[in-house]
């Protein structure tokens, strides 16, 4: 691992992660920090815009908005999604504030001149009071987005030279693949303006580490996080869930009890059912309840391989005896890419356990506040039809409607927040091994502040999207 941060991310950018386990806490709130983001990282990265379950028919469109920037994303044919500047190209105002259909195109609403879906000016009101030169067809027309689609979402890249999607998306696109995430849709989606600067609430979910203490609901039996009673421990390749790091009793019994292991694994499919709102789907829990009375092996490794390899099995055939595709679980099991949840640089993740998943996405709203949206997604028969998502009003982040589990992460993130600022906390100390995401995450954005050329930044995705509690890893700068 490279030992020592470049000289040149040193000179050009303030607070630099210049110890891999030392977090700046400035990075978390100084406003020169924030609009260095602003300037070399949000234009040069692909964003999640929009589902596309947002725009389902031809003339469908939507605005995504991030800092200063407003963005059309419209779906001009069956499989053609476009993304233009939202502004007017007369005086600069915003063509649509929300999503509806064009269905003649877009209509200005101070002057009332317009544009059709593909962009191209088609209407100036009074067109011969104007210069020939201001009158330019080519001027006229919308500005395009880079725009491409991936896993059920539009994404936008304000800069046209950046890499494509796909390779951009790295490990995680590969990853999420397999469980076929392009067939979710929305079950429900909400929102939360959270008092956080937005990568702390990026880093909340970048490490299982804080479960034992913040979702102590969700600890196998037997485990706490009391001092001397559970372990933090690296599962083994064999637990067939990849390779994660997870607190667990402080001694697991070499033979187990088949309906009291089962009744456990279906009341944690519960506690992520309700208590992340969405992560598991109620049919998955039926699914498992129809195998409670299943004799397992004695021995405890077995039992686990054997539950897990019936379970995946039960739920596959339960997804395609409904017409529902779905990745083969227990081939992605037997890849190694089973991971339940996440990341995608710069603000993506998502949450698959079995067939349903939840899904985050965080856009800084100032230095010290963001917007924080959660989606339910589940998969439906393809003749099923489904209402049309449309953006949630966001909620405070105490409000007392949350699930239990986000509810729990908000109230740590705003306390965490103000933490930063006080007496001499000058850096976050970060484990190599269970918190090391968050260091590459950092480091990454480094990069970007400091202009570093899109293939190299790429190459370095490649450690940094994918699967949370990951390691340190040398980024190559």
């Amino acid at each position: 691992m490279t030992s020592k941060t470049n000289a040149d991310i040193v000179d050009t950018v303030p607070h630099a992660v210049t110890e891999w386990d030392r977090i700046p806490a400035k990075r978390y709130y100084d406003p020169d920090f924030y609009e260095l983001e602003n300037k070399n990282l949000w234009p040069r990265v692909w964003q999640m815009a929009c589902r596309l379950e947002e725009i389902p028919e031809v003339g469908d469109y939507t605005v995504y908005r991030n800092l200063d920037q407003s963005i059309i994303v419209i779906r001009t044919g069956a499989d053609t999604i476009k993304a233009y500047h939202n502004h007017c190209r007369h005086r600069g105002v915003e063509l649509v504030n929300k999503n509806g259909k064009a269905t003649g195109g877009f209509i200005c609403p101070f002057h009332g001149w317009r544009w059709d879906r593909e962009g191209n000016n088609t209407f100036v009101f009074q067109e011969d009071a104007y210069s020939e030169a201001n009158m330019c067809k080519d001027d006229l027309a919308l500005r395009d987005v880079r725009c491409d689609t991936w896993g059920g979402c539009a994404w936008i890249n304000l800069d046209k030279d950046a890499p494509p999607l796909y390779e951009s998306l790295g490990r995680f696109a590969k990853q999420m693949d397999l469980y076929k995430v392009d067939e979710l849709q929305v079950e429900w989606w909400y929102a939360a303006r959270l008092p956080t600067n937005w990568k702390l609430a990026m880093e909340a979910f970048m490490e299982g580490y804080h479960v034992a203490t913040t979702h102590p609901q969700l600890l196998p039996p037997g485990a706490t996080s009391r001092p001397g009673e559970a372990a933090w421990v690296k599962l083994p390749p064999e637990m067939i869930m990849g390779s994660w790091w997870t607190t667990m009793p402080p001694k697991m019994p070499e033979e187990i009890d088949s309906g009291m292991f089962i009744d456990n694994y279906i009341d944690k499919m519960n506690e992520l059912h309700e208590g992340m709102g969405g992560m598991l789907a109620k049919e998955e829990i039926a699914v498992a309840e129809r195998l409670r009375n299943t004799e397992l092996p004695r021995n405890t490794q077995d039992a686990l391989i054997t539950w897990r390899r019936m379970l995946n099995q039960a739920m596959t055939d339960d997804y395609r005896g409904k017409g529902i595709e779905i990745g083969d679980l227990n081939a992605i099991d037997a890849a190694g890419e089973a991971s339940s949840v996440n990341f995608c640089f710069p603000h993506y993740f998502l949450l698959p356990v079995h067939g349903a998943a939840s899904s985050y996405r965080i856009r800084p709203l100032g230095p010290e506040e963001c917007l924080f949206e959660l989606w339910s997604l589940k998969r439906y028969p393809k003749d099923e039809k489904r209402p049309v998502p449309t953006a949630p009003t966001p909620k405070a982040h105490d409000d007392p409607q949350w699930p239990e589990i986000p509810k729990q992460d908000y109230s740590n993130l705003p306390r965490q927040q103000r933490g930063l600022h006080t007496g001499d906390f000058e850096f976050m100390r970060i484990s190599k091994d269970m918190e090391g995401l968050i260091s590459n995450y950092q480091r990454l954005i480094d990069g970007y502040l400091a202009g570093y050329p899109s293939d190299k930044l790429v190459d370095a995705v490649q450690e940094v999207s994918g699967p949370i509690d990951r390691a340190v890893e040398d980024l190559g700068f």
